[in-house]
């Protein structure tokens, strides 16, 4: 079905321990609006689009949200790799190391646990479709966010990259919506 290739999509470099950012970037991993939403989102509504081209993209898009996902996972675990606990407790990580040390955990930055409620499938391409739209401008707009609170030249490189892939999909998930308004339009079924 896939190939994998052990290797991140783009490289993760950071300067050092920086828990604050680390633990901003959970918003990314598993926040509301972060990876694992948008690849669950997308791997789950494939299944009710009209034409293998919108199943394809939504396939194709929420694989990608995956390895988005190991990215930020990446740049959490190195940016508190080399962190020590009085670090982690000065920047407000030490509920989160005294239950799952310095392991990612699927939260946003204020620890609420992922939940399934973040995401929908309604059964509806044009609803699916634009509420996909809307998913990767907020996720553009946490990017950006992201962006605000650091300096670390690696970690700018890392969220630019995923930032524009944000773009990237938002414009895909456009023209999609476009196929399927015309299919609907050519099969009268609507």
């Amino acid at each position: 079905m896939w190939i994998y290739q052990k290797k991140l999509q783009y490289p993760v470099r950071v300067n050092g321990p920086n828990p604050f950012l680390a633990q901003m970037l959970n918003s990314a991993y598993g926040g509301a609006d972060g990876e694992l939403s948008a690849a669950l989102r997308y791997l789950n509504q494939r299944y009710t689009m009209p034409t293998n081209n919108t199943k394809g993209l939504l396939t194709d898009i929420g694989t990608e949200e995956l390895a988005h996902l190991e990215i930020i996972a990446t740049l959490i675990y190195k940016l508190t790799t080399d962190a020590d606990l009085k670090e982690i407790a000065e920047q407000g990580m030490a509920g989160h190391f005294i239950e799952h040390g310095l392991s990612t955990f699927y939260a946003d930055p204020n620890g609420v646990p992922w939940t399934a409620s973040y995401i929908q499938a309604k059964d509806d391409p044009i609803s699916d479709l634009t509420e996909d739209m809307a998913a990767e401008q907020k996720a553009r707009v946490s990017y950006n966010h992201l962006l605000d609170y650091t300096d670390d030249p690696g970690v700018i490189d890392t969220l630019r990259f995923l930032r524009q892939r944000e773009i990237v999909h938002f414009q895909r998930f456009g023209e999609a919506l476009e196929q399927v308004q015309d299919y609907y339009a050519c099969t009268k079924v609507f």
